[in-house]
């Protein structure tokens, strides 16, 4: 019998996939939902209502951007009064000064801005758009403003040598968290992988720097880093455990364990227009498919770190062996362990090197109809 779960403590509302950015490591579903099929200012409202009286103590704004809902104020209003903390994960596009007032006004009580790099020229060409310099108009503005800051560095192969540089840019603002989180290969990253994944040397270096800085900082900023999973010698609790802490509602409402699990085959995802999202987070199929330790193969299920890592993650799983029940194949002791290591040998042959400087044929993210 699958395990009982816990009460969420976080929901990820995606509350529209439309984004000024076309960035080629996004997270979004490579096939995604037109955007007349998103919810109402009114369903979000109860949803945010529902996951407060279900245990939810923080509400993620996201998307795509979430400035792109011309009701975002009102969804603010909607999450504050229903007792969430909300946490607004932004571009920064397209955001004036006075909107990012109201906003504030409103109820935001964090902010993650997100970085494509240091430099201009590459920023822009990873995001798709001209938005580097509008971004740092943004972290100018925040310096005055009573919120908090997380800037988000997303860590490649095309960037990871300009670690120091992003660094000096968030110790010169308001930032009290600085988060350098290297890509995972899901969605239109998966599609961009052998353009993005960073060779050992790019890692080793990396690192070491961000481990110096983090005891510099230390007590004054706080410096997180993320590194790739491909690179690890075992798994990462992937959302903190699936159906465990976090659950995610898509534009259109259907509710998730990640940000991925609609590439799994076979799985039906219950929508919030038709359920409640405490019976929906407590029965659903979805929910209870990789719950607790029931599922687990082997090596997995007489691991002693079954309770830390919950298997891994299973889109990951099912991305690279085929098989979404499968042990994740980032872990060392996974019988499948080579296809990642395959992998990481192609990124790090003497050749590949030479590629760092040549502009490769990104696939972009495109935008909902």
């Amino acid at each position: 019998m699958t395990s009982a779960a816990p009460p969420p403590l976080a929901l990820i509302a995606e509350l529209t996939y439309r984004c000024p950015l076309h960035c080629v490591y996004c997270s979004n579903p490579v096939e995604m939902g037109p955007r007349a099929g998103e919810l109402s200012t009114e369903n979000w409202s109860r949803v945010f209502r529902e996951a407060a009286e279900a245990g939810v103590l923080q509400a993620d704004f996201t998307g795509g951007e979430p400035l792109a809902r011309t009701d975002l104020l009102d969804l603010v209003r909607a999450a504050r009064g229903a007792g969430l903390y909300v946490n607004l994960i932004t571009s920064g596009l397209p955001l004036e000064e006075a909107r990012l007032d109201e906003l504030i006004q409103a109820g935001v009580d964090h902010i993650q801005l997100s970085f494509q790099g240091a430099q201009e020229e590459s920023a822009n060409e990873i995001s798709g758009a001209k938005s580097h310099a509008h971004k740092l108009l943004v972290l100018d503005w925040l310096k005055t403003r009573r919120v908090a800051l997380t800037l988000n560095f997303v860590i490649h192969r095309r960037n990871i040598d300009q670690i120091e540089q992003m660094l000096a840019l968030a110790e010169s603002s308001s930032a009290g968290r600085i988060e350098f989180a290297n890509v995972q290969y899901y969605s239109w990253a998966f599609a961009n992988r052998e353009n993005l994944l960073p060779t050992r040397e790019q890692l080793d270096r990396s690192i070491e720097f961000l481990k110096r800085a983090e005891e510099r900082l230390r007590g004054k900023i706080n410096v997180e880093f993320v590194v790739p999973d491909y690179y690890a010698k075992y798994p990462k609790a992937c959302m903190g455990g699936w159906g465990r802490k976090m659950l995610l509602v898509t534009p259109n409402g259907d509710a998730l364990p990640c940000h991925a699990a609609q590439i799994i085959p076979g799985l039906h995802f219950d929508n919030v227009k038709d359920r409640g999202l405490r019976e929906i987070w407590e029965t659903s199929e979805a929910f209870r498919k990789f719950r607790g330790e029931e599922w687990m193969p082997e090596p997995c299920k007489s691991c002693d770190r079954r309770e830390r890592d919950f298997g891994g993650c299973r889109c990951q799983a099912f991305l690279v062996t085929g098989d979404a029940a499968a042990t994740d194949p980032v872990c060392f002791l996974a019988p499948e362990r080579s296809k990642v290591d395959a992998i990481i040998s192609a990124v790090n042959r003497p050749s590949a090197e030479s590629f760092v400087n040549i502009k490769p044929d990104w696939i972009y993210r495109s935008n909902p109809a």
